[in-house]
């Protein structure tokens, strides 16, 4: 028997909306590593060179990017938190945990409609009884690998008071 191989990708892998949209996760000490981004108006300005220092400690480590998830904190127009998903700690980054129950939804378009989305985003949890305390942005591509894919996915997660 002829064992399947994982798919190769260049840099994103194809992200699954369906795994992910409009769906409820409980966390439990989720880890994720955490770093720091420059924006400006909110626009990352060395976002691949913090990848890339984040990439080389979870290489060092033998680590895992479960699902490959990067969840983008902007806390400013000047600064953008990522929290990295990774399997274990990982020595000399910043490692932190998330835990609760939040909730996903997935979007797909430029990201010229990110206020179009978040207030659609905003309505969707008020109608189902709940209320966002902290909010996150899944940026699941970068540009070059969404104009491959042919899709821009966008997935807001948020923990739920």
């Amino acid at each position: 028997m002829e064992q399947k191989a994982e798919p190769e990708f260049e840099c994103c892998p194809p992200f699954d909306p369906t795994l992910w949209d409009n769906q409820l996760f409980n966390w439990e000490n989720k880890k994720f590593i955490k770093d720091h981004v420059c924006t400006f108006f909110y626009m990352p300005l060395n976002f691949g060179k913090v990848m890339i220092r984040l990439d080389k400690k979870i290489k060092a480590a033998k680590a895992e990017i479960p699902g490959w998830m990067c969840l983008s904190d902007h806390t400013s127009r000047w600064n953008m938190d990522l929290y990295l998903a990774v399997d274990r700690e990982i020595e000399g980054a910043q490692n932190t945990t998330l835990s609760g129950r939040f909730y996903c939804k997935v979007y797909e378009g430029p990201y010229k409609n990110t206020g179009k989305w978040c207030n659609d985003y905003e309505a969707l949890v008020k109608s189902k009884g709940m209320k966002v305390k902290k909010w996150y942005m899944w940026y699941t591509t970068c540009p070059k690998c969404a104009k491959k894919y042919g899709k821009n996915y966008v997935a807001i997660i948020a923990e739920m008071e």
